[in-house]
C-alpha cells in the first residue's frame, strides 16, 4: 500500500516453500487473541472512497471494522476534509483511526503532508484525530535507487519519529518486498531496521510482501523483537499468488500469530491491494474468517 505515489508490482521474488505457507486445506482456527478490534487499511477502498467517503466508511463499520488506518493525508487534510471534520465522522460510526500511511516526499517537495515537507502539521492533525502510529509508506523507485540512498533514510526517518514522539506518537516503516532484495550487495531492510533508533522507528510488517519476498515473518520478529507493533494482514492465493482474502489463500497466520508477543503486536489491519470480486465483498470474507480467530 502506498500514499501518494502509484506502487510499481512488476517484479516479485518467487516465495519459497516454508513451513508458514499452509496446508491445502486453510487453516481458520487459529488462536491469536492479539486484539479485539479488527482493523483494515482503507486504501483497500480506494475507489469507493473517493465516489462516497462517508457510505463506504459506513459499510466498513456495518461489517464489524472498529479500527482504520489511513492514507492520502495532504496539505491539512484526510479525504478532503478537516481533521476536526474528519475526526466527528469517524467517531460517529464508531471507527478509531489507530494509524496513518504517509509518503517520504524526498522528490516531490510541492506535496505537503509528508516526511519532507509540512511534517509537522501532519504529525500535529494525526494527533488532533486519535491517530498512535504515523508511517512511511512506500518509497518509489527514483527514491531507492542504491543502498546508499536508504542509508539517507535512517536520518530522516529518526527525525521523523522524533517529531511524532513530542506529540505522542510512534513513527514505523511499512515494508514491499523490493526492501528484502539485495542492492549494492546489502539488503535495504537490514538498514531500515538495523541503523535506525528502536525507540523513533518501528516496523509495521506487510505479512504478505514478506512472504512473497521470500522471507519467514516469524524469523524476522527474532531478530528484530518487538519492533513489530503493526502488521498487514493479507492473504496470497494458492495459484498464482496474487492478493486473497484471509482465510482463503495458503499463508499460515496461525504460526505467525503465535509469534505476536516476539513481535510486539498491538494492532493489525486488513489490507487487499487489488481484489478479483468487489471489494467490499473481500474485506467482508477476510473479516470473517479473522472473526474465526478467536480473537
Amino acid at each position: 500500500m502506498k500514499s501518494s505515489v502509484k506502487i510499481s508490482r512488476k517484479s516479485f521474488i518467487k516465495a519459497s516453500a516454508f513451513a508458514l505457507m499452509a496446508p491445502a486445506v486453510s487453516r481458520l482456527d487459529w488462536d491469536v487473541k492479539a486484539s479485539s478490534k479488527v482493523g483494515l487499511q482503507l486504501y483497500t477502498l480506494r475507489d469507493q472512497l473517493s465516489k462516497d467517503l462517508e457510505g463506504t466508511l459506513k459499510k466498513v463499520a456495518e461489517i464489524g471494522y472498529k479500527e482504520v488506518e489511513l492514507f492520502g493525508y495532504t496539505d491539512g487534510k484526510f479525504f478532503g476534509k478537516t481533521p476536526k471534520e474528519f475526526k466527528a465522522l469517524l467517531k460517529g460510526l464508531g471507527l478509531d483511526p489507530v494509524s496513518g500511511h504517509y509518503g517520504a516526499g524526498v522528490e516531490r517537495k510541492d506535496v505537503k503532508g509528508t516526511l519532507s515537507n509540512d511534517w509537522q502539521r501532519a504529525v500535529d492533525d494525526a494527533a488532533e484525530i486519535g491517530q498512535k502510529y504515523v508511517n512511511c509508506a512506500y518509497l518509489t523507485d527514483t527514491e531507492r535507487k542504491s543502498i546508499d540512498d536508504y542509508k539517507k533514510y535512517v536520518d530522516l526517518f529518526n527525525k521523523s519519529g522524533e517529531v511524532a514522539k513530542k506529540a505522542g506518537l510512534q513513527f514505523g516503516y511499512h515494508n514491499h518486498d523490493f526492501e528484502f532484495k539485495k542492492l549494492d550487495g546489502q539488503i535495504p531492510y537490514d538498514i531500515i531496521a538495523g541503523q535506525t533508533d528502536p525507540n523513533l522507528v518501528k516496523l509495521e510488517l506487510d505479512l504478505y510482501w514478506a512472504v512473497r519476498a521470500g522471507l519467514d515473518p516469524v524469523e524476522l520478529f527474532k531478530k528484530y523483537p518487538g519492533r513489530f507493533p503493526l502488521w498487514h494482514v493479507k492473504d496470497m492465493d494458492k495459484g498464482d499468488q496474487s492478493f486473497a482474502e484471509v482465510g482463503t489463500g495458503s499463508i499460515n497466520f496461525g504460526k505467525i500469530f503465535a509469534a505476536r508477543k516476539t513481535a510486539g503486536l498491538t494492532h493489525f489491519f486488513v489490507e487487499q491491494d487489488v481484489a478479483k470480486r468487489p471489494p467490499l465483498e473481500a474485506i467482508e470474507i477476510s473479516y470473517k474468517n479473522i472473526a474465526k480467530m478467536k480473537v
